[in-house]
């Protein structure tokens, strides 16, 4: 199976050459990868381009976006600039952070996953940070989803939830679509990825409120929404985050903002929500 990379990066200097190395030590190398470079103001570029001599599957694309760091937008942007840069010639395309260092088995993994059921949508392992000098799982989501930093996606999938949506959600709204049309999600706990750089540490103030709104635009409504902004605030071990998410979604409910979904959508995807929360409860 062929696939494709994409891997958005800004002043990732520090990282950006471990994550690459990872790929190239991988046991099934990808047809290509792309990094784009956005709004780059350190060595990020030079280094890939020092990667790229050697291996002429990786390219390089450069980006301007604004400098502020907000989750989900930014991020996914720069994705489709280095998606509009490759053809359709995969089997499944990767949306990669460049702070990660993959294990050797990675893709092969994923290749065996994809190719052992034709329903399968997306494929992903875990996220693991460095803690006391040691490895643990960077708990801040259910076992069954796979996290934003590394996301495979067979083509037809891909195609059918129509990509990737330049908001904060995305990395949500993609596995609820898949489930709306009937792919599977599959996640491998034999596959730990070392993240380098904790979730979230760039992000400002304004993006506290950003979550609130993700959760109205995914059409949850406020009593899922409490729920699910209650349980990610005791995650991140931070309880007043509650208020911002709350506060976030009923700013976004005032203001009537857009919802990524379809009404259909948002219908399905409040009573998969409700069925998953009684699952855990009995």
């Amino acid at each position: 199976m062929n696939y494709y990379i994409v891997i958005p990066s800004h002043n990732e200097e520090k990282y950006i050459g471990l994550t690459l190395q990872s790929i190239i030590d991988q046991t099934v190398l990808p047809k290509q990868v792309v990094v784009v470079n956005d709004n780059s103001t350190d060595k990020t570029a030079s280094i890939v381009l020092a990667f790229a001599e050697k291996n002429p599957w990786i390219s390089l694309v450069n980006s301007t976006s604004e400098a502020i760091h907000l989750p989900g937008s930014k991020v996914i942007q720069a994705f489709q600039k280095g998606l509009n840069t490759l053809d359709e010639e995969y089997d499944f395309i990767v949306k990669a952070d460049a702070d990660l260092i993959f294990p050797s088995n990675y893709f092969e993994t994923v290749i065996n996953h994809f190719k052992s059921d034709d329903r399968i949508g997306m494929v992903g392992g875990f996220a693991y940070i460095e803690k006391n000098d040691e490895w643990i799982l960077e708990n801040l989501t259910d076992k069954d989803h796979i996290r934003g930093a590394f996301k495979a996606y067979r083509k037809p999938c891909f195609q059918q939830i129509g990509g990737l949506k330049p908001a904060m959600g995305w990395d949500t709204v993609d596995e609820l679509l898949c489930k709306f049309y009937h792919w599977k999600v599959v996640t491998d706990e034999t596959l730990k990825v070392k993240h380098l750089k904790p979730t979230g540490a760039n992000y400002n103030k304004t993006a506290r409120y950003k979550q609130g709104e993700a959760f109205y635009s995914l059409g949850y409504g406020f009593f899922i929404t409490a729920i699910a902004s209650l349980k990610l605030a005791m995650r991140k071990g931070k309880p007043q985050l509650f208020l911002d998410y709350v506060n976030g979604f009923l700013k976004a409910k005032s203001a009537k903002k857009v919802l990524l979904v379809t009404q259909e959508q948002a219908k399905f995807i409040r009573s998969y929500r409700w069925k998953k929360m009684k699952e855990k409860l009995f």
